[in-house]
């Protein structure tokens, strides 16, 4: 049960945004009604987002797999939900996707994501367990470049999934859909 009503105010906000949810995924995603009680919230968030989508020096699926661990980390239902279907689409195997809560369990991970899975856990600790260690561990190949922007891809996350984790959002069934989400309304 949501702690926050998913109908907010309608504002010149929050219509681009319902209107770019429902386009780009078939619904109006909970975490945007969630912030269109606040249209100056929204439009810095959305902002975030949209410039965090152009980064491109770490690649898609090392950020991926970072995001997914912090959402782990936190307990945040709506963005674990997001978050396989996300990886998914981006061309995670399910079996990888499945494996990110028990990484140091598995073979499946290269040393490069190891470290990375390793990272975002320690980032999102509170309070953060980022060491000189960790940061100073041969890097796989990472430039200093790629771990600012896993860094700044994991800190965007803890963000989503302590605001949506703290309004009680749960998924909204992207775990179990197969390519793009189309059409729908929001319940």
């Amino acid at each position: 049960m949501t702690r926050i009503s998913l109908r907010p105010p309608r504002s010149v906000t929050y219509w681009p945004a319902s209107w770019y949810s429902r386009r780009k995924y078939g619904v109006l995603l909970d975490p945007g009604a969630v912030l269109g009680h606040h249209p100056g919230v929204l439009r810095a968030q959305a902002r975030y987002e949209l410039a965090a989508r152009r980064w491109d020096r770490a690649g898609r699926q090392l950020k991926d797999l970072a995001m997914m661990a912090a959402a782990i980390r936190i307990g945040c239902a709506w963005c674990i939900d997001f978050g396989q279907w996300e990886l998914r689409t981006n061309g995670i195997p399910a079996e990888k996707i499945g494996a990110v809560a028990h990484w140091r369990d598995r073979n499946l991970f290269t040393d490069t994501e190891r470290l990375t899975l390793e990272y975002a856990e320690a980032m999102t600790a509170t309070p953060p367990e980022v060491t000189d260690e960790l940061v100073a561990r041969p890097r796989t190949g990472l430039t200093e470049a790629q771990l600012v922007e896993l860094t700044a891809m994991i800190a965007l996350e803890n963000v989503r999934s302590r605001i949506n984790a703290a309004f009680g959002l749960s998924g909204q069934g992207f775990a179990d859909r197969r390519g793009v989400p189309t059409g729908g309304r929001h319940p």
